[in-house]
């Protein structure tokens, strides 16, 4: 691993949301304070959704910087959903009020982050920076589903977030799918000659 103490802003990403069936991309970036500890903090899938809601307020509150990078469901069908991935942490540096010196990020090297980085596997339990990151990118596509499920009642984004569960699948069989799904996804790039259009 690079040895970071050679850099002075060390911001952490992660994202949320590349396997669901529906819904947009989200990367969280946060840079922390050199202080900041809370052991509590973890990878946002091994948390329940009350505990993230609750650190992603001290985030919030504690980070020396923090933002986020959304991309589409409708430029993921266009680009596909490893560019829009990086198109998002991407959009996410870019959106800090302090620019970085490096980035940690969970996972495998990105391509075109505007500072140099280092990708660490199963980082989203290891570097606080990045566990923050999860947190935040989780928790603002949570909520963005909650908000699209408003628009779309028929297809339970509230509870499932988009994710491709049995009756997530049904619900499309029966109603169609919705301008938030994306359709180069299986199994609805296999169903749409049969599918209506919402």
């Amino acid at each position: 691993m690079t040895d970071i103490k050679n850099y002075k802003i060390i911001v952490g990403i992660d994202e949320a949301g590349r396997g669901p069936i529906a819904g947009p991309v989200v990367a969280g970036a946060v840079i922390l304070p050199e202080d900041f500890s809370n052991p509590e903090i973890t990878d946002s899938k091994k948390l329940s959704e009350k505990k993230r809601e609750e650190f992603y307020d001290i985030i919030v509150n504690e980070a020396l910087a923090w933002a986020v990078g959304i991309v589409s469901p409708k430029e993921i069908d266009e680009i596909n959903i490893l560019k829009a991935t990086h198109k998002a942490m991407r959009l996410a540096i870019e959106a800090l009020s302090i620019k970085p010196d490096f980035a940690l990020v969970d996972g495998l090297p990105v391509k075109g982050l505007p500072c140099e980085h280092e990708a660490v596997v199963k980082g989203d339990a290891l570097v606080p920076a990045i566990s923050c990151a999860s947190i935040i990118a989780k928790v603002t596509r949570d909520r963005i589903m909650v908000e699209e499920d408003k628009k779309y009642p028929l297809y339970g984004f509230k509870g499932h977030k988009g994710y491709g569960t049995k009756a997530h699948i049904e619900a499309i069989k029966k109603y169609g799918v919705c301008p938030i799904h994306r359709v180069t996804f299986e199994p609805i790039f296999s169903m749409l000659n049969t599918l209506k259009l919402f």
